[in-house]
């Protein structure tokens, strides 16, 4: 699993699909910006999955959910993926803007979701091999 972040409209995307050339390899994109749903299984994908909008699959939740909850949740489909990218000889990316930098939001139920997303965030990178931050299109390395 590879977990790439960092600021929204930096070129997260863009840096996932020059990093790994998907221009010409067969992979499956989910994007919540896209309205995919967060998908709960991996019947169908194919050995290349890119899963972007971490964020706002945790802002639907956070809405719903209490905290550990949502938390609990992740934890969940953290596993499963997990176990589905290490059958075989399959790859997980997973990308989510960070929401910790800038002012704290006024609103509990946005401060709530950024609490949360930065714990989810946390969660990813602890089970993720690899994580990268994009910042201005730039890559940094931090696991």
């Amino acid at each position: 699993m590879h977990f790439i972040t960092g600021g929204a409209f930096n070129g997260k995307s863009k840096w996932v699909k020059e990093h790994y050339r998907l221009n010409a390899a067969p992979h499956l994109w989910l994007s919540a910006y896209h309205g995919h749903s967060i998908p709960e299984n991996t019947e169908n994908w194919l050995d290349f999955v890119v899963l972007e909008g971490i964020e706002k699959w945790v802002q639907e939740w956070s809405g719903q959910l209490a905290i550990h909850e949502v938390r609990e949740k992740w934890r969940m489909l953290l596993r499963s993926w997990t176990q589905w990218e290490r059958a075989e000889n399959r790859e997980l990316i997973l990308i989510g803007s960070d929401l910790s930098k800038g002012i704290v939001p006024m609103l509990a139920e946005e401060r709530k979701w950024r609490d949360v997303t930065g714990w989810v965030y946390q969660d990813i990178a602890e089970m993720a091999e690899k994580v990268d931050i994009i910042w201005y299109g730039i890559s940094q390395k931090i696991k």
